[in-house]
């Protein structure tokens, strides 16, 4: 058996140290729980673009150039030490992290932001970086699209961990994708939230017959920092802007903990792997269940650069 914690607090919203500091001390407080898997929501560093579904398309640009230049500059340059302070943590804890991120391209273009989730595993080292393959609606204005290179399953001491981020999840043959690689663990970081996201998360659950976390930012208007551009005209104090409802759904569809419903805090479950092994002795799309006679599935995992160099 393993004990996870699902992370369901705010971050300090376009700020990469301070939410940075706030996941740390989340990681401590979760490990000192007994902890050995934790689970960030979507974007979670420096916040996910929530604003973007407020401001008209064409509307505000100087207000929408504004934030997106704040997020710009407060997003992860994996190339960097932006990392650092939660790889330490993992390594100090012997956990391993799933977060959600911001991530800046720095190598091609030094501009185009991607929403990225990584797998840190328990000596702190980074073992998949998956970026959302489809922004939605008008996250296209925010983030580039990702290829399949991280679309993998990794060995983690609490079980096989795969992740797909948000309406991704709505995907069948990227779902199909982590299925059929021995997946124990299903991830899926997001902004979703309510009645037809859990039964998403059980339905993958039974599909897949592995575990599913699940779990979106809880966030009030209250939360947006004072500093944020254009609060006023964009927020309320006194609105819940995501209910977050952190979920963990055992092998074939049960809830094993959660909703956690606008309740900034931390859900813990104990998990057995074993059981997802058992369920699919029965419903194995990936084996038994599958009819590759009929149906050829192939996935495209080679980075695909915007730019190849050749030097002497």
């Amino acid at each position: 058996m393993s004990k996870i914690a699902v992370i369901q607090r705010p971050p300090v919203l376009l700020d990469r140290a301070a939410t940075i500091e706030a996941a740390v001390a989340s990681i401590d407080e979760a490990a000192g729980e007994g902890a050995s898997l934790m689970v960030f929501p979507e974007t979670f560093v420096p916040g996910y673009p929530t604003w973007i579904w407020r401001l008209r398309p064409g509307g505000d640009m100087a207000l929408t150039g504004e934030i997106h230049a704040r997020l710009r500059e407060n997003s992860v340059d994996l190339e960097k030490d932006h990392l650092q302070p939660v790889t330490d943590a993992a390594a100090r804890s012997k956990a391993t992290i799933v977060l959600g991120i911001n991530e800046i391209d720095s190598t091609f273009s030094g501009t185009t932001l991607f929403n990225s989730v990584v797998v840190i595993g328990p000596d702190g080292s980074l073992l998949n970086r998956h970026r959302k393959l489809m922004p939605t609606n008008p996250e296209r204005m925010v983030w580039g699209m990702g290829d399949a290179s991280g679309l993998k399953v990794v060995d983690t001491p609490v079980g096989r961990i795969g992740a797909l981020i948000c309406w991704e999840n709505y995907m069948p043959l990227a779902r199909y994708a982590l299925y059929s690689q021995d997946i124990d663990i299903y991830v899926a970081p997001t902004w979703d939230a309510g009645e037809s996201w859990i039964a998403t998360m059980r339905h993958i659950a039974k599909e897949g017959g592995c575990w599913v976390i699940g779990t979106a930012t809880a966030l009030e208007g209250s939360d947006i920092p004072a500093d944020f551009p254009g609060r006023e005209k964009l927020f309320t104090d006194d609105e819940w802007i995501n209910d977050g409802d952190a979920v963990v759904v055992k092998p074939m569809g049960a809830i094993a903990a959660g909703p956690l419903t606008r309740d900034k805090s931390i859900l813990y479950a104990e998990i057995d792997i074993e059981a997802a092994r058992r369920a699919r002795r029965s419903l194995d799309v990936c084996g038994h269940y599958s009819r590759p006679d009929l149906f050829s599935f192939s996935v495209d995992r080679r980075p695909l650069p915007p730019t190849t160099f050749r030097d002497a």
